[in-house]
Order: structure tokens, then sequence, then C-alpha cells
């Protein structure tokens, strides 16, 4: 079997990190139909196309992206023997992970904890909304998105779902607000609530559950980040609706109290990912230690 080519794999190394063929052959100093030719023997020894073009922009396919991790992967290797005999240094391994930006941080940091303090990988961790997220997943600029608002998969859109966790939801207030109070219906019913916007699970499944309790609550803050639920939450001036997650350090520390959990009510996080036929193993890695990982 014939061996890999270095030299068509660094061409195609330099057009990904470009993505802009004459660009690179001018910063190469060569052709770009010679360029091109170097590329297509590479896609030809590989058994796969690496690009695809929209308009004039080159994007990497889903080989090109595997392509151009393990590129990545090479030529750092090739630098580190390079710069020391040492082996001081070691070759990283990427994997990018999206959160949806009002996630609990508690649970983000939870789900990337196997792989903290790994010489070999690097953690790429990106915000935005779901939108953003899940079109950074179907173009595979990322390997995993983290979100407590599942997506619908279809034929066009083929997403894979893992449950990861289920918490529930509960009302947490610091010691001097909660005071002697006892009972859910009387502490909504007294004190002012922190709340998630809507639409969520959590949201619509309090207002349901303050309407069964003939209770109407007074809302200080409608809030769509759970760290800003967080800080709201230890000021002391409103009671918050959230997973107890949110602020684990907090009520360990006492400084926040958890009253009392709302009945029925559980925030589901999930871990999504697209089919590939080269999915990053590492992900796997982060699914199957993830999962169940937070109690009930």
């Amino acid at each position: 079997m014939a061996e890999l080519n270095y030299n068509h794999l660094r061409y195609f190394w330099a057009v990904a990190h470009d993505g802009n063929l004459s660009r690179t052959a001018a910063r190469l100093n060569v052709s770009q139909s010679a360029l091109s030719v170097q590329i297509a023997k590479l896609e030809d020894r590989l058994g796969h196309a690496l690009f695809e073009r929209r308009g004039r922009q080159l994007h990497l396919t889903e080989a090109g992206r595997i392509a151009l991790d393990h590129a990545d992967a090479i030529f750092a290797a090739g630098d580190d023997l390079l710069g020391t005999l040492r082996q001081s240094g070691q070759v990283r391994r990427a994997v990018r992970i999206g959160a949806l930006a009002t996630l609990s941080r508690n649970f983000q940091i939870a789900f990337v904890a196997p792989l903290l303090g790994r010489g070999d990988v690097e953690i790429v961790l990106r915000s935005g909304s779901a939108a953003e997220l899940l079109r950074g997943l179907q173009s595979q600029n990322l390997d995993v998105v983290l979100t407590n608002d599942a997506p619908a998969s279809d034929a066009l859109t083929p997403y894979i779902v893992h449950k990861l966790a289920e918490q529930h939801v509960g009302v947490v207030g610091t010691p001097a607000l909660l005071g002697e109070r006892r009972g859910l219906a009387d502490l909504l019913a007294a004190l002012p609530v922190i709340l998630p916007t809507a639409p969520s699970s959590v949201r619509s499944g309090f207002d349901a559950f303050a309407d069964r309790l003939g209770i109407r609550p007074q809302i200080a803050a409608e809030v769509d980040d759970m760290a800003m639920m967080r800080l709201l939450a230890g000021q002391g001036v409103a009671l918050a609706v959230l997973p107890p997650i949110v602020v684990r350090d907090e009520l360990a520390a006492g400084t926040l109290r958890e009253a009392d959990e709302l009945p029925g009510i559980v925030e589901t996080f999930h871990a999504v990912t697209a089919r590939r036929r080269f999915p990053n193993p590492l992900v796997r890695t982060l699914i199957e230690s993830a999962t169940g990982m937070l109690p009930g």
C-alpha cells in the first residue's frame, strides 16, 4: 500500500487554515493549479473529498475536518522534534464543545472534567444561542453541543441527542431571606422570585405549579442566564427558581439554602452530536463519563 505523501498533506494543511486557494498559492509562491493538483492527489490517496466550494470560499468536508485535525497533530509533532529532543512537549488533540450561553457553568465544568489536565487534549469551549451552536455542529466546527433544550431530529438534521442527567428544580434563597418560613406556598406568597424567561420547561412548570396553588408570585426578575440568576440570588432580595447545580458552591458554603424542591419540575441536560462517519472519539469519552453524573 502506498504511503501518505506529506508534501501533499502540508499543502492541504495550508489551504485548510487559509480557506482560500489563491491566498495560499501566493503565500507559498506556487500556482493555484499546482496547489489544486497536490490536494487532488491527497484526496485520491485518502479516498475522500476534503473541500467543498461555496461561492469563492473553500469549506472542509467531514473528512477534511478529520484530516486537518491529524495534520495539525502531525506538524505540531514535527515542530516539537525540531525544537527539542527532551520530549517535553506533547501532541495535543482538540475537542470542540459548544454550550448554550444560558447553561449552568457548573454543569459545563463537570462535563469537561474528565479531560481537564490531560496534556494531550486541547478543549475548545464556545457559547452561543441554540441556532448558532447547531449550525456549528452541522458545519463540523463543533463536535458536541451541550443544552437543556433538545432539538428535534429529522432526515435533514440528523442530530443524536444524548440525555446526560436530570436534576430537580428548587427554590433557593439566602438564610436571612428565608428566615423561619416553611412551605412553598407561604414562601411564594410572601417573597419575590427570580425566574427563568419563557419559553422554558422550568418556567412553564413553575407557572403551572403556582397556578395550582392559587398564587400570583411577585416577580423580581426574569433572567435567561443561569450565571446571572446565581448572582442575583446571592444578593438576598428574592428567591430563585433553578437547579441546585447552578448554585452548588453557595449551597455548600451556606450562603444560599434550598428551601424546597418544586414537585415534578426537572432540568434535563443533553449532549447533542451529529451523525458522522468519523466522530471525534474524545466526545464518546465525555458522554460516557457524563451520563447520569448528576443526581436526579
